[in-house]
């Protein structure tokens, strides 16, 4: 009862395909089990009475992923690149090579790295060398972002690239409206400030806000990054107040789909989003080559 289910059941007065009897399979919620029926909800269209009787086999299968889960990663990670517009990029392939201008202040790992997910259209050593000479004519330490446990990762891995060792996070994604519903009433009144397609909500005055977080809208999808909670203040509502903000701002624009990057070390983090419904899409590494004999 209340799960997903495949129950396979018998057709009365046709004929299989081998001569025997024939039997056709019902895929959905399983709602009711009473009076010798069993009631399946398919995805689309009228609930469904089995007779108990008519029933050959059934089993329970697992949900059916998300809309927001059955974005490949390709797609999931190019919408990051909303974080940065002003980066040059450059296609290799499927894969991307970014890098922030020159006179950048802070530079950022998944900004100055080559998003590595699909086919380079090119061999693997090939590419690589590629990725080295486009940094390298840019002063810039050669970097691969890429998806973990991937064909790629291990074809870097037999060309000698190691893995960073920090940085790794999870890309996690939920329903704006699951979000807002799961997220306390606000205690406090973040003040919002918009520029174009970006947001910042902080609380608290001064240079140095008490807590503060950004968002940026991407099409129905709005990204959240840089939320900061002062250490003296914590526990006290003020990342799910500015959290909530941006969410609204975000709710206003058409967003329908919430997204975020966690490192994976940073157990508090999981923690916090776990508990307001963001799952995990998938996780990426940086590799960075190794020593050149």
């Amino acid at each position: 009862m209340g799960q997903r289910v495949v129950v396979r059941r018998l057709v009365h007065g046709e004929t299989g395909p081998t001569g025997g009897p024939a039997f056709t399979d019902v895929l959905g919620v399983c709602t009711s089990w009473a009076d010798g029926r069993c009631v399946v909800q398919p995805e689309s269209g009228e609930p469904v009475a089995i007779p108990v009787t008519d029933i050959v086999s059934g089993k329970p299968v697992p949900p059916r992923p998300s809309v927001r889960q059955r974005v490949g990663v390709r797609e999931a990670e190019a919408r990051t690149g909303a974080l940065w517009p002003d980066l040059e990029r450059l296609p290799l392939g499927e894969w991307e090579l970014r890098c922030q201008p020159s006179g950048a202040t802070v530079l950022r790992k998944r900004a100055n790295s080559c998003l590595a997910i699909g086919d380079p259209g090119v061999p693997l050593a090939e590419a690589a060398a590629q990725v080295r000479e486009f940094y390298a004519a840019r002063s810039r330490d050669p970097l691969i972002q890429l998806e973990a446990g991937s064909d790629v990762e291990a074809g870097l891995q037999e060309l000698g690239w190691q893995p960073l060792g920090y940085g790794e996070s999870e890309l996690r994604l939920a329903a704006v409206s699951r979000v807002r519903r799961a997220l306390p009433r606000q205690r406090h009144a973040p003040e919002l400030a918009v520029t174009g397609a970006r947001a910042l909500a902080t609380i608290g005055t001064g240079c140095d806000p008490l807590a503060e977080a950004q968002a940026t809208i991407d099409g129905d999808w709005l990204g959240i990054y840089g939320l900061t909670v002062d250490p003296g203040h914590r526990r006290r509502g003020l990342a799910t107040d500015v959290l909530s903000e941006l969410l609204e701002w975000g709710a206003e624009q058409g967003a329908l789909t919430v997204w975020l990057h966690v490192e994976t070390a940073n157990d508090a983090g999981l923690a916090f989003w776990d508990a307001l419904g963001f799952t995990p899409h998938h996780t990426c590494r940086y590799y960075a080559p190794g020593p050149v004999h």
